[in-house]
């Protein structure tokens, strides 16, 4: 039964891909709960990739709200997780915030895509997300956040409240990656100076997406709507990309760039997402 407390949802996502003795992979076990819905799974067109749209049946994510999630990548599977339409926190009317905390788990072997649309704080919201990435040696990942200044059509540029991210990646048990940002209107300065409403990009890779890196390719796409940077982590086995882009359409293009300049280093066809990166 869906809990439900005052005006708040408490949903879940639990997912485990894996594959057939032919290959093919399948959902082993899955289980959600609103405000999330899962559609219906389908092969990419090569057969390689299970492609699933996660969406929010509700108009957005309410203070109060909860939402836990933890996906599982088993050896060999290869899955891409999309959000089609942008998620959306609003207003606070209690204080509280909305709670995304979510881990993602990737086997010896097998690779995720995690790729949302634009995370857009309203004017007054309140939200947290805490994200846990582990990948086993030989996991391939490409792990895409990408957030935006607010309802940039209404004029809400950095009016949202309070937001917290929380992002630890590990490989093979070992901490690669710790990051804290905790931002309260106004918008972060290291944006602002560039851009008045700019889109913030991050992109972690492992594996094969990391092989053939295209690093001057990627270097070259930046410009007066993009400021990018890439480097490696200790060890060298997960590349970071880090970009501030001028508004939405030059955060969309910069992401369907550089994600059809990886698969191709990579030897391999990006699965349709069913979205439109110009």
């Amino acid at each position: 039964m869906q809990r439900v407390t005052g005006n708040s949802l408490s949903g879940h996502l639990r997912l485990r891909c894996e594959t057939r003795a032919d290959g093919v992979p399948f959902l082993s076990a899955q289980s959600f709960q609103a405000p999330i819905h899962l559609s219906k799974a389908h092969l990419s067109d090569d057969g390689e990739f299970l492609v699933l749209s996660l969406m929010n049946p509700t108009a957005g994510f309410f203070d109060g709200d909860r939402i836990e999630s933890d996906v599982t990548v088993g050896q060999g599977a290869s899955l891409a997780l999309s959000i089609p339409s942008s998620s959306r926190v609003f207003r606070t009317r209690s204080g509280k915030p909305a709670i995304c905390d979510q881990s993602f788990s990737v086997e010896s072997g097998g690779f995720l895509e995690w790729n949302p649309e634009a995370f857009i704080p309203h004017a007054g919201a309140r939200y947290i997300q805490k994200t846990q990435v582990n990948i086993e040696r030989g996991a391939g990942l490409m792990f895409i956040d990408w957030i935006s200044p607010g309802r940039v059509a209404r004029g809400e540029i950095f009016q949202y409240e309070n937001l917290r991210f929380e992002f630890d990646l590990s490989f093979n048990g070992k901490l690669l990656a710790r990051e804290r940002y905790d931002m309260s209107g106004a918008g972060p300065e290291g944006v602002t100076a560039l851009f008045e409403a700019g889109h913030y990009v991050s992109i972690y890779l492992a594996g094969a997406m990391i092989r053939n890196f295209p690093a001057a390719e990627v270097d070259s796409l930046g410009g007066p709507d993009a400021y990018i940077g890439h480097g490696s982590l200790v060890g060298g086995e997960v590349i970071v990309v880090r970009a501030l882009c001028r508004d939405n359409l030059a955060a969309r293009r910069l992401i369907g760039q550089i994600r059809n300049l990886i698969y191709k280093a990579a030897e391999k066809t990006p699965p349709s997402l069913g979205r439109l990166f110009i």
